[in-house]
């Protein structure tokens, strides 16, 4: 028995709860309602306008007020994450992005406290802006992808701006980073622009990330030719070309015997501007010195050995 009354009790207890919230709720509509019925019957006195103030006066103040705050604190807010991202060293792109992120959110929960203020239900509209949000999410998953992807990319910074990258089945320089595709001036002057996502998801090669590059040109021999010899022609050769840097040293590998021809790799370092450059250089270099030391470079070539036999008549 006792436990049923204390049941009772609560149950009591939580209607009274929800009746109280329901007045309150209820209650701006109410004395709007009282306000309008008083001033079309011509009710003009000091307890109308008390009405006045207290359903329309004091909540649109108060909404005003509350107004020029949030829009404050939200430029506020703005400003010190892009001072704390620029201070952590994130990219201009990523911070400006952080910073707008946070003002807009704090612009949406003010407004929907604004809304509240006025006497307007804002339960149910939060749930329906909750429930957009996640339509708007789906419907953009591919372009939300390519954010989270951009954000990766300037958190991370696989390359900068100016880097000659091969990513995305790209090959070029990087003139731009957004927030949904990463700009690329090929090497014959054309633009490229492919999404983040492309680009995160796969492998990256920064092509520019190391001052120094090495070049290697593929050389063959005739096999007639002195090894020994050859090595020292090409070697010369090598270094003799013009902006090959002589620490590392040239090398001249040997790098197998093929079917018509000794196979070489003539390996210099260079500077990173200087790669195509010398990359022409030194296979011009090669050929001369091989033309002028009597060293052949065969071409593929096939002996056709023919058996006949002659007839007896």
């Amino acid at each position: 028995m006792l436990q049923e009354a204390q049941d009772t009790a609560q149950a009591v207890q939580d209607n009274a709860a929800q009746a109280a919230d329901a007045a309150n709720a209820a209650a701006p509509a109410e004395g709007f309602g009282e306000l309008v019925s008083r001033v079309s019957e011509g009710d003009m006195s000091s307890d109308t306008w008390i009405l006045a103030w207290e359903t329309v006066g004091q909540p649109v103040l108060l909404a005003l007020v509350l107004i020029i705050a949030v829009f404050m604190v939200a430029g506020w807010s703005r400003g010190i994450t892009r001072k704390a991202c620029s201070r952590a060293g994130v990219e201009e792109t990523l911070s400006r992005f952080l910073g707008n992120m946070i003002r807009y959110l704090i612009l949406i929960a003010g407004g929907i406290m604004i809304l509240g203020t006025l006497g307007v239900e804002t339960t149910s509209f939060a749930a329906i802006l909750a429930a957009a949000g996640f339509a708007i999410g789906m419907a953009m998953s591919g372009m939300l992808g390519n954010i989270a992807a951009g954000v990766m990319l300037l958190l991370f910074r696989p390359f900068k701006v100016g880097d000659v990258v091969s990513a995305g089945g790209t090959t070029g320089k990087v003139d731009e980073i957004g927030l949904f595709t990463t700009t690329f001036d090929t090497p014959d002057n054309r633009r490229i622009i492919v999404p983040n996502a492309s680009i995160f998801g796969g492998t990256i090669e920064n092509i520019s990330h190391h001052d120094t590059r090495r070049v290697a040109v593929a050389v063959g021999t005739d096999y007639g030719a002195d090894i020994d010899k050859a090595r020292e022609v090409m070697l010369a050769a090598a270094k003799a070309t013009e902006n090959v840097l002589a620490d590392p040293e040239p090398a001249i590998v040997l790098t197998g015997l093929g079917g018509s021809s000794i196979d070489w790799s003539v390996r210099v370092w260079v500077n990173a501007a200087d790669y195509w450059g010398v990359m022409d250089a030194l296979t011009r270099n090669v050929k001369v010195a091989l033309d002028d030391a009597g060293i052949g470079i065969p071409f593929p070539q096939m002996d056709v050995h023919i058996d006949g036999k002659v007839a007896q008549g």
